[in-house]
């Protein structure tokens, strides 16, 4: 196994996990995560609960397709999703001026299209 595919799939666990877990916080523990991060309270129900799914989706879709070698292919489009959803939360975070967000948005979307360059380009699965 080369270098590149070991590092892209540690980085690829890693967006799989921040991903789902975040996810997972909007998608069923929304409550809990209105008290612990602000920006969460502005969020309709119905918004919140796409955006957790959505990325629930893109952490499944950039791990089961390369590890099962099933459509292993969908893995860089899955990774382009979380970019856009990256991109999109740090618009939001712009417009209300939570700079440490946008950092963390950035960082999280870079990763992401690491994945995204990584398995179209350098290693495809």
């Amino acid at each position: 196994m080369s270098t590149a595919n070991v590092v892209l799939w540690v980085v690829q666990v890693l967006v799989a996990l921040a991903f789902a877990q975040h996810g997972w916080s909007f998608l069923f523990r929304l409550e809990e995560t209105r008290k612990r991060l602000p920006y969460a309270r502005d969020l309709a129900r119905p918004l919140a609960a796409f955006v957790g799914l959505a990325e629930i989706a893109g952490a499944v879709g950039v791990i089961v397709p390369a590890a099962t070698s099933v459509l292993p292919w969908l893995t860089w489009p899955a990774a382009s999703g979380l970019v856009a959803i990256m991109a999109l939360a740090a618009i939001w975070h712009v417009t209300r001026r939570e700079w440490p967000n946008l950092v963390f948005n950035l960082i999280l979307g870079a990763l992401a299209f690491v994945v995204a360059y990584g398995r179209a380009v350098v290693a495809p699965v």
